[in-house]
């Protein structure tokens, strides 16, 4: 699924971390050897950041911090729980900004505090499989490990500056590898309608 440079790269540094991981291998704790930003800027050529915006009341946005972006790049993925258009989501939608409406009608919650929160952790527990986690619940917390990530802090443009930044929807393929589902930062709030 990755083009054939990214994915030349990601091999590269899987070889690096496995030789680390076998030096580590007496040791109780392993230690990270590259950080995820680190990773990101080898991998894609630029890694991203959320701090305070600079349009006026926007709050949190999210920034590039090194490299540069190429055209069509994927910058971010907007993490949260994923209801289907039936399901109940009025209680996680009080006075919740990051409620993300797909076209297709289904809804993404990508509030990392409140009740949100404590669904999504809870619906990530639900459905591990074994030691494989089925997704990324660090979003939740500081230590990130998908620094993309940061998907419900991209702004809107404004009326004094132009969207540099798109969404593009998609689906999961079914055939996707369970052991890279723990870097998706979303999951299902039903456990038998996997999206």
């Amino acid at each position: 699924m990755l083009p054939d440079p990214v994915k030349s790269k990601y091999q590269d540094l899987l070889a690096i971390e496995h030789q680390s991981v076998e030096l580590f291998e007496n040791r109780h704790q392993q230690q990270n050897i590259f950080k995820p930003e680190e990773v990101l800027y080898k991998t894609l050529g630029f890694s991203i950041a959320r701090a305070t915006s600079s349009l006026v009341s926007a709050g949190k946005g999210v920034f590039v911090t090194k490299g540069l972006v190429p055209k069509g790049a994927v910058v971010s993925m907007y993490p949260g729980t994923i209801y289907q258009k039936y399901e109940p989501i009025f209680f996680q939608s009080i006075g919740n900004p990051f409620i993300f409406r797909c076209l297709d009608g289904v809804l993404i919650d990508g509030n990392d505090k409140g009740i949100s929160k404590v669904v999504y952790r809870s619906c990530s527990g639900r459905d591990r499989l074994g030691p494989l986690k089925m997704s990324d619940s660090t979003w939740l917390t500081s230590e990130i490990h998908n620094p993309l990530a940061v998907g419900q802090y991209v702004n809107n443009c404004s009326n004094d500056r132009a969207a540099n930044v798109c969404y593009q929807e998609l689906d999961v393929p079914a055939v996707f590898p369970v052991e890279l589902k723990q870097y998706l930062p979303n999951i299902t709030y039903s456990h038998d309608k996997q999206r």
